[in-house]
């Protein structure tokens, strides 16, 4: 058995919103920020994404402790263009030898990793509040997805659960035959990239005959296919939209009237 505390409480007001409304206002969101390299929208950006969160029912803790590769990302892209960007603009901070912290670099670090930020959490929020089944069928009859498009996700999502519980499965089954990599950083990250290769193995084996049974069920066939929950699209989706929409929006223009915008192209 797989047991997942859940991330988000189903019931809440914006969890209930159509999943193509959901995924077309994370897109819709994320694409305004993509417009500025400053640090200022995307700031704005994500305190409205965690002011909004209890409206999606999702639960602050559990989201951090799901979330913390996209924190360690965050970090890794931060001392990354400390140590190694171009532009040494600026008031010098740091300086110890090769390594020169300025302001233009920190600005720059700063505004690409609350940008990645801003961009991840929508569709975190989005998938932790939707239902693979609904996305599935909304996809089909509200975005006009092929079927067998959506039901391909569909099987991608029910699946993604599995992969922790096979990774443990596969780091037991070899601790069990004495391969351990101890203290030894490079054994761990030896042993680290041989279970990933053992997993995308299993994965693509997985996917492979999944991909064989829906032909064999019919999904590459032309016929339309008839869908047995109906997903509609009402008034609140559409605002939740517009919403999405307007927060971007203010965000870059909070950005532009604090003289901090600049353009991604220009």
């Amino acid at each position: 058995m797989i047991g997942l505390e859940p991330v988000a409480t189903p019931g809440a007001p914006l969890a209930r919103r159509n999943p193509v409304a959901k995924l077309a206002a994370a897109l819709v969101f994320t694409v305004v920020l993509v417009a500025t390299l400053d640090p200022v929208a995307p700031a704005i950006a994500i305190a409205v994404e965690l002011a909004v969160l209890p409206l999606f029912g999702v639960r602050y803790r559990v989201l951090a402790r799901r979330a913390w590769p996209l924190l360690a990302a965050a970090v890794g892209i931060l001392v990354t263009l400390v140590l190694f960007a171009a532009d040494r603009s600026g008031r010098v901070f740091v300086e110890a030898g090769p390594v020169v912290v300025t302001e233009g670099v920190l600005v720059t670090a700063l505004g690409l990793v609350l940008r990645m930020l801003a961009v991840a959490l929508p569709g975190i929020i989005v998938f932790a509040t939707t239902d693979p089944t609904e996305l599935a069928d909304a996809l089909i009859q509200n975005a006009k997805a092929p079927a067998r498009f959506a039901i391909g996700a569909l099987a991608a999502f029910r699946l993604v659960p599995l992969l922790e519980q096979e990774w443990r499965m596969i780091s037991m089954a070899r601790r069990a035959r004495g391969v351990d990599a101890g203290r030894n950083p490079l054994a761990k990250l030896r042993l680290f990239a041989s279970t990933a290769f053992t997993l995308l193995v299993g994965a693509i084996r997985r996917g492979t005959r999944l991909a064989v049974a829906m032909d064999a069920r019919g999904f590459d066939a032309g016929t339309p296919r008839a869908v047995a929950r109906p997903q509609r699209f009402v008034v609140a989706d559409w605002l939740l939209i517009t919403g999405a929409a307007l927060l971007a929006g203010s965000a870059l223009t909070a950005s532009v009237l604090l003289g901090t915008f600049r353009p991604l192209i220009g």
